[in-house]
């Protein structure tokens, strides 16, 4: 089981370098690392389990998060939770080898910040990310897929892939004036 303290700190260089193509057949530790990715973000957004476990809530997660310098991410997005019978209801994406392949016009940023598993600190500013966008990669068994994201959810794919070229969401925020040109994006 990943726990908060597997994932690396901003401070550590492998979070700046950019991720290795992933060749299929993926390895069963990659497989095993894809799981316990999934699990992680799945469980960080259960509150009882992120408190029994200690985990920091997360939406995605990319391998190199982990010190693995392979391009393969998860995103994991609660749609439904229902009250009577404590059932929550994920969509999860497992992509190997993304890349995003068309973008909305509209921009958009996070109102509350961006955060991030790695960034264990508070950060002031906006990050402006595109309000839709279209990712090609493959499942984990090499088959291609295409995946059309809004809002959250597409934020979530342009953070993540970020991350498997070494960067960084406080790379994105203006040092000067961190609400640099807000007025020219929606705040969701």
């Amino acid at each position: 089981m990943l726990r908060t303290k597997d994932i690396l700190d901003e401070k550590d260089k492998r979070l700046r370098m950019v991720s290795e193509e992933v060749v299929f057949p993926l390895t069963k530790q990659d497989r095993a690392q894809i799981k316990k990715m999934v699990a992680y973000l799945r469980d960080s957004q259960i509150e009882d389990r992120a408190e029994k476990y200690d985990l920091r809530p997360g939406m995605g997660m990319a391998a190199i998060q982990l010190g693995i310098p392979k391009r393969y991410i998860t995103i994991v997005n609660e749609v439904d939770y229902e009250e009577e019978t404590g059932k929550h209801t994920f969509e999860t994406f497992i992509v190997v080898n993304p890349k995003i392949i068309s973008t909305s016009e509209e921009m958009i940023y996070v109102e509350a910040g961006e955060g991030c598993l790695s960034v264990n600190r508070e950060v002031e500013g906006i990050v402006p990310r595109y309000a839709r966008c279209t990712i090609e990669g493959y499942d984990m068994d090499g088959n291609k897929i295409r995946i059309r994201a809004r809002e959250e959810v597409s934020i979530a794919f342009q953070h993540e892939i970020d991350h498997l070229n070494g960067i960084l969401f406080v790379d994105k925020i203006d040092k000067k004036n961190p609400f640099k040109n807000q007025e020219k994006y929606r705040a969701i």
